[in-house]
């Protein structure tokens, strides 16, 4: 039988492709620096501004800020310009905002303030960067390339959490907090290096025809952008399995740490080592994705992924004190394998039915979405807290993300067996019959 439209009869693996990996190395190198900033920055904020409570908690709510704010109209500007030029002035612009906190605690001008502009601004680049990353590999790579390049992008990702941090520490123990910094930004400059290389030519982005009437606006582009999501039978489902995932998930995720230490007398050794575990569960979901679903059938492995999660919150609830610390490991480990299988075939996906036109409005639109719920979930999570008690909102947080396996489950995404043909520009749907089974 022929190769389907856009797939090659054997494509080679991506092991062999040189563009796929100087973007891989890119990527690799980048997220084992940003390890170091995710610990050193609030580092710098406790132990040498000596911040307030306030100004600590505000610091992480400035560098969510962006996601929030410019998701959607970063998913525009995507699909206006060429993806590589937008990776490469995002790497290089949070080097340069990075390194201004070493040069300015060696003239010791460092203030909270600085930390806020430098977050929000490498917070700004990240978003356009991310929405950028997902739309560009779809043509730098073949559509039945895809899991296996994500998955292999998400290898990169789990050992950066495993051995990031431990790293980070003792880089940080070395040449301190802001010194540390440093590093990070000199591996964003490497990162755009390995990203100029690559060689493989972008589609062209097709000009506005003015023949047609004037270009359409932001706000007209942001609204296409929201429509073709929630109106397409299989993103709209995605979208709302994640969605109500990250929901329920944060609400009682928020107060979990609070729950475990101040209610079981955790210890932070017992902590480090139970998400350790979880790390782990990522980094075996990276590994074997793509053999799950080459042999359960795309949609199987959507709808068992989903569910694996969905039910990860509940072994905390139902364990019994004595075995809490492996109900913890578990719910974690069940957390980060299942989350990742999910997220590795739900993205490729995704990328593989959108036109490439779409791209950065498609994954804008559903980064909007689906991490709308995080920072809505941490706040009724901290209120119900409060209010019911921790233990009580943890079981309203594992009962709400049940049900989060739903939509997924109940759509026609489950009939899937194989990756779907990758569809047209004018198309606002795929050919679904060919790749779907009964």
């Amino acid at each position: 039988m022929a190769a389907p439209t856009g797939m090659t009869a054997s494509a080679p693996r991506l092991a062999r492709h040189p563009d796929f990996l100087k973007l891989w190395t890119a990527e690799t190198v980048s997220v084992f620096g940003t390890q170091i900033t995710l610990l050193a920055l609030p580092l710098v904020a406790a132990t040498i501004l000596k911040v307030t409570p306030f100004e600590f908690g505000l610091l992480g709510t400035i560098e969510f800020l962006p996601f929030i704010l410019l998701s959607l109209p970063a998913g525009v500007w995507v699909d206006r310009l060429r993806r590589r030029p937008i990776l490469i002035i995002g790497d290089l612009g949070r080097a340069i905002a990075l390194s201004s906190i070493p040069v300015a605690f060696y003239f010791d001008v460092l203030s909270i303030w600085q930390l806020y502009v430098v977050g929000f601004i490498t917070g700004c680049l990240t978003v356009f960067f991310d929405v950028a990353y997902q739309s560009y590999l779809p043509s730098l790579v073949e559509r039945d390339q895809l899991v296996e390049g994500n998955s292999k992008l998400e290898i990169t990702r789990s050992a950066s959490q495993i051995a990031g941090p431990g790293l980070a520490g003792v880089l940080i123990g070395l040449v301190r907090a802001p010194f540390a910094i440093l590093l990070d930004a000199l591996s964003f400059v490497v990162s755009a290096i390995f990203v100029f290389w690559i060689r493989k030519p972008e589609p062209p982005i097709v000009p506005h025809n003015e023949d047609t009437g004037p270009r359409p606006s932001m706000r007209s582009e942001i609204a296409g952008g929201l429509r073709y999501v929630t109106g397409h039978r299989w993103l709209r489902s995605i979208a709302a399995t994640t969605g109500v995932s990250n929901l329920f998930g944060n609400l009682g995720g928020a107060i979990l740490l609070l729950y475990l230490v101040r209610d079981h007398g955790f210890s932070p050794e017992q902590l480090g080592f139970a998400f350790s575990l979880g790390s782990f569960g990522v980094l075996g979901a990276a590994l074997t994705a793509g053999r799950v679903s080459k042999a359960l059938g795309l949609g199987r492995t959507l709808v068992i992924s989903s569910l694996g999660f969905s039910a990860a919150g509940l072994v905390i609830v139902v364990s019994p004190p004595e075995l809490l610390f492996y109900a913890v490991a578990l719910s974690i480990l069940m957390g980060g394998y299942f989350g990742v299988v999910w997220n590795i075939n739900q993205v490729s996906l995704r990328q593989a039915i959108t036109p490439l036109r779409m791209q950065g409005k498609m994954n804008a639109t559903m980064r909007f979405i689906v991490w709308g719920g995080i920072p809505i979930g941490n706040l009724v999570g901290g209120f119900l807290g409060g209010v019911i008690g921790l233990y009580p909102t943890i079981v309203v947080g594992a009962l709400g993300g049940l049900v989060a396996f739903l939509p997924v489950a109940l759509s026609e995404v489950r009939k899937l067996k194989t990756m779907p043909e990758q569809v047209g520009d004018d198309a606002a749907e795929p050919a679904a019959p060919a790749a779907a089974g009964a």
